[in-house]
């Protein structure tokens, strides 16, 4: 649930920074994470938040405003963030907060039975992120006993008026055991999930093997080009770039560059898998498939996943290398050359 919470805030351009508060004993579970900085909690809730608000205080005098979310509400999406935000920057109100009008009718229960009704007319569903005024909601905390139930009591309690933003159905907090099947749904509809696709050709020349996902197949003939011409691993690191939408191998190493000449693919491919990593992207699998006449592939396949493994990090069993002719059409069918696709799946993650 913190991993999905993270993606949200960090993928929301307004946010500059975001503090976890953590129980004392849970501090060493989050694992280091981008413009992520962690502080330990209190005992309740609202002891937490005061804890978190005093550390903003004691190390970054230029906090202005805050947004106060929880954790179990893993749902948020970012744009619903951005929605808050430029509501407590518009200068209306000191505060602002989300919140769903309440549309069921509403019993009062004891020992399993109805025993009165209360009137749902101006009820409302909080939600969070709860956004404040830094200095005035560090203020309502300090003067304010203990024991509320969010943000907004805490702040009315100091007099300062909240602003209802309207909810989101999806924004929902997790409580009950059903709640992460809902959830699940939820996330399912949202993930940040990126296909990238790519393609190369290298034609034959002088040379006695041909390097292909990073693994040496002998053959009477090599392949040209101004690297190490791997065409598997050029279509490769193509697929993670596309994926990306950063361009292609030339854009990063320009072929007019001298120092790139007759340079080791691996170099390419793992440059893009450090974007990925940047960008908090993981690579769930890979599919590379060569086209050729000879040499014939199958029998290298398995050492071929085996480099692709190394040089990525995704797990063997995540990596497929295939081949197939083209029934001797083509460029291909006349043994001119080999060409390579590959595609990959990326998917958003606390990098």
């Amino acid at each position: 649930m913190i991993d999905w919470t993270l993606d949200a805030f960090r993928a929301t351009p307004l946010i500059d920074r975001i503090l976890v508060v953590l129980h004392p004993d849970d501090l060493g579970l989050l694992p280091p994470c981008d413009r992520i900085e962690i502080t330990t909690g209190g005992d309740t809730r609202a002891g937490s938040v005061r804890n978190g608000l005093e550390y903003l205080a004691a190390n970054g005098s230029d906090v202005s405003h805050v947004l106060i979310h929880d954790v179990a509400r893993c749902c948020v999406r970012p744009a619903h963030i951005t929605e808050i935000i430029a509501r407590l920057h518009s200068g209306e109100t000191p505060s602002v907060a989300p919140a769903l009008a309440v549309t069921d009718a509403l019993w009062i229960g004891e020992d399993g039975q109805v025993v009165g009704t209360q009137d749902r007319n101006g009820l409302y569903r909080a939600q969070t992120p709860q956004a404040f005024d830094f200095a005035a909601i560090l203020a309502a905390h300090r003067a304010h006993p203990g024991g509320a139930a969010d943000d907004v009591e805490v702040a009315r309690a100091a007099g300062l008026g909240v602003s209802i933003l309207k909810g989101d159905e999806t924004n929902l907090k997790i409580t009950h055991p059903d709640d992460f099947a809902r959830a699940e749904k939820i996330m399912r509809d949202q993930m940040d999930i990126r296909i990238g696709s790519g393609y190369d050709v290298h034609r034959f020349g002088a040379g006695n093997h041909v390097m292909l996902c990073g693994v040496a197949v002998p053959h009477e003939r090599g392949l040209q080009g101004h690297s190490d011409a791997d065409v598997g691993m050029h279509a490769l690191t193509d697929a993670i770039y596309g994926g990306l939408a950063m361009g292609d191998i030339g854009r990063h190493f320009p072929p007019t560059d001298p120092q790139w000449k007759g340079a080791e693919s691996h170099i390419f491919l793992r440059h893009s898998v450090s974007l990925a990593t940047e960008h908090g992207f993981k690579i769930n699998n890979i599919d590379v498939t060569l086209i050729c006449e000879r040499p014939k592939i199958t029998p290298h396949s398995a050492a071929m996943q085996a480099a692709l493994a190394e040089i990525t990090g995704v797990a063997i069993d995540r990596i497929s290398v295939k081949a197939t002719t083209s029934e001797r059409l083509g460029f291909t069918g006349r043994e001119e050359g080999i060409a390579a696709q590959a595609a990959v799946t990326l998917v958003k993650t606390c990098a």
